[in-house]
């Protein structure tokens, strides 16, 4: 598989495999075929994971231990700290917290789980308005001092908030959601990433499954999809929207490429330095994904994309959980 540099140095594979979609419960009832699934990824070359404390809490970190037993050189695993668990119980206390104590008995915790002497990219998940930049990225900076840690990441964070962690640590990757329905990242992250030389790794860059081309105006999603909350899946967004993926899918038939594929290789074709991270559940998926490395869009769809100025339709999350997370 091809690989691509983020920040420090960091080389990994194009694409990244988030576990996040594999379970977020304290019980995972396909956790086996998960489990293959990853293995799996690490044989067609893929490398670079990623998971979070939170995801369960707990579980899922457990389950990406166990798959990749064995493994370990092969790939390289991110997850994250930054929200109030209880380093203790594992509950989820609700809010944010970036307490050096708290990233200290995270970090701890993260390591066991996984079954590993150290993370590669240790991510805080969101910014915490009441500790210190500072302080989190001199925490950080401990912990890689140690050998705990070898990259420091952050997510969804402001150009600001990047600046001053970086100016500690620097900062190897980004995680923020960034794709062709979402694109506020372009006004002041992108740029400011790119002057200090950290890489991006836009997370739902199929616009959580719209932009494969498989949801239409009727699609009737189960009642526990989250996606049934956030605006942009309402029915007349998804109306509105789906001029966006006919587009994708015109400008596949000249690549023999499906949507999925074309939105991908758009993100790829943005800057080197962006490996998108995407999810899914099936093998038959994965491969269509990976095989996105394989589309190179012209200057000409490039130029199509743009002069399309697509406005989508819809926030990307509700209101509650916008405050909820901090974004």
């Amino acid at each position: 598989m091809q690989k691509r540099t983020l920040g420090q140095g960091f080389t990994v594979s194009a694409l990244s495999l988030g576990a996040m979609g594999y379970g977020k419960a304290r019980d995972i009832p396909d956790r086996p075929e998960m489990i293959a699934l990853l293995r799996k990824a690490v044989d067609l070359g893929m490398d670079f994971f990623d998971t979070a404390e939170t995801y369960g809490p707990w579980t899922n970190e457990i389950m990406v231990g166990e798959a990749f037993t064995g493994l370990r050189d092969k790939v390289k695993i991110a997850t994250k700290f930054g929200w109030d668990i209880d380093q203790d119980t594992g509950e989820h206390r609700g809010g944010v917290n970036s307490r050096p104590a708290q990233i200290r008995r995270a970090v701890e915790g993260s390591l066991r789980r996984l079954n590993t002497d150290y993370i590669d990219l240790y991510y805080q998940h969101r910014v915490d308005p009441d500790v210190p930049m500072e302080d989190v990225a001199g925490m950080v900076k401990d912990l890689i001092a140690e050998g705990k840690v070898l990259h420091f990441g952050m997510s969804e964070a402001g150009a600001p908030s990047i600046r001053r962690a970086h100016a500690v640590q620097p900062v190897t990757a980004l995680q923020s959601e960034y794709s062709l329905w979402t694109r506020e990242p372009e006004d002041e992250i992108i740029p400011t990433i790119e002057e200090l030389g950290i890489g991006l790794v836009p997370y739902s860059p199929l616009g959580k499954g719209f932009l494969t081309g498989k949801i239409a105006v009727d699609t009737e999603l189960d009642k526990s999809d989250m996606r049934n909350t956030i605006p942009r899946f309402a029915a007349e967004a998804r109306e509105a929207n789906q001029r966006l993926v006919d587009l994708l899918r015109t400008i596949g038939v000249c690549h023999k490429a499906s949507p999925a594929q074309v939105a991908l290789a758009w993100l790829l074709a943005q800057k080197p330095w962006i490996v998108p991270l995407f999810g899914t559940r099936k093998l038959e998926r994965f491969e269509e994904n990976i095989d996105a490395l394989g589309v190179t869009l012209t200057q000409t769809d490039l130029a199509e994309i743009e002069a399309a100025n697509f406005q989508t339709t819809g926030a990307r999350y509700a209101e509650a959980m916008l405050k909820r997370s901090g974004l």
